[in-house]
């Protein structure tokens, strides 16, 4: 069998290029899927950054809200709680 060199030149020029066009295709591909993956990235970023401010002004809300002078205002006027006087006072040891 007589193999016609011209035609397995052609034959691998033809699956060279079908290689080299696949893998142009597959860098494109793989850009454009980095390019969105960076775009949602940037948007959760975005979003930890704005979770962490409410989580601060969260922190600083429930600190005022617990402050002992407003804890011991609310015991006196909602709840009607007074401190005990001496004789009523038991202490208890260990």
């Amino acid at each position: 069998m007589n193999k016609d060199p011209l035609r397995l030149n052609v034959l691998a020029a033809g699956a060279l290029a079908v290689a080299v066009l696949s893998s142009a295709l597959a860098v494109v591909w793989s850009t454009h899927e980095s390019r969105l993956l960076f775009v949602e990235l940037q948007g959760l970023e975005q979003e930890r950054d704005e979770l962490n401010v409410d989580w601060g002004r969260l922190q600083l809300e429930q600190s005022a809200w617990a402050t002992k002078a407003r804890i011991e205002r609310l015991a006196r006027e909602e709840l009607e709680m007074k401190r005990p006087r001496d004789p009523e006072m038991v202490l208890v040891k260990p």
